[in-house]
């Protein structure tokens, strides 16, 4: 298996079937699947016991204490087998030829970390909205804004070794990002959108003033910056956002 997905998921029986449909429609077929059950106390282990009888390149790891996603989806990649690592939460979506289109993207030009445009849907699966990223990003860019929805990235194990998350609630992911942009000197990105990201209104992510709080804690206790810069940097990313969206309804995962 050249490719490990990794999906934490907590609760999610209504919308993981699509996700493991999407998943099993990929074109490219070296893969495996790395569920690791947030402690849901919904049918979610049930739908991917089902999916696993049909597949036997979906593992499942559960844990008994719910330790939110940056640790489910590091237990993940603990067990990953895979030369990259491609993220996936439960409640997305992939078009059939993502990992097909980025993995070659990767090979054909020596990239160890990349991400894509992708789609904005909302709970029902209306289109809301298209994310398009910057060509390139590195560490200093992504300081100023999240161009890398968790959805699309990939990473190569190869160059970079397995990166773990930090136990953060929120902001997780972009943390892990600047992780990776101390490895290498820029993250780059496919040129078409190559999954749909469901915006859910009681998700973590959707709390702004809770996301502010994270934000902070990854710019002065994770990165280590000054309070000045720590203050400017959140309102760099703030106003970022503001300016794409209109207001900070779709701040990037």
């Amino acid at each position: 298996m050249n490719v490990s997905i990794i999906t934490p998921a907590h609760n999610a029986a209504h919308y993981i079937r699509e996700t493991l449909e999407a998943i099993l429609k990929q074109t490219h077929k070296e893969w495996e699947l790395l569920i690791t059950d947030d402690a849901s106390t919904d049918d979610t282990c049930r739908i991917v016991e089902e999916y696993m009888q049909k597949d036997d390149r979906i593992r499942l790891f559960r844990l008994h204490k719910n330790l939110g996603p940056a640790g489910a989806r590091n237990n993940s990649v603990k067990n990953a087998k895979g030369r990259f690592i491609a993220f996936c939460d439960s409640d997305d979506i992939w078009t059939p030829d993502k990992l097909d289109k980025q993995i070659e993207f990767m090979l054909a030009n020596g990239y160890a970390f990349t991400y894509a445009p992708y789609h904005i849907v909302s709970e029902g699966g209306d289109l809301i909205d298209t994310v398009l990223p910057r060509n390139k990003v590195n560490y200093r860019d992504l300081l100023r804004t999240c161009d890398i929805g968790c959805l699309t990235a990939v990473y190569d194990t190869s160059i970079t070794g397995k990166v773990y998350m930090l136990p953060l609630w929120n902001k997780e992911d972009y943390a892990l990002w600047l992780q990776l942009l101390k490895k290498v000197d820029y993250a780059y990105c496919c040129n078409e959108p190559l999954g749909y990201y469901r915006l859910r209104h009681n998700s973590i992510s959707s709390n702004k003033l809770r996301t502010l709080k994270y934000l902070w804690q990854v710019y002065y206790q994770v990165e280590k910056l000054s309070f000045l810069k720590s203050a400017y940097f959140c309102l760099v990313y703030t106003l970022h956002g503001i300016k794409k969206y209109g207001k900070p309804r779709y701040w990037r995962k």
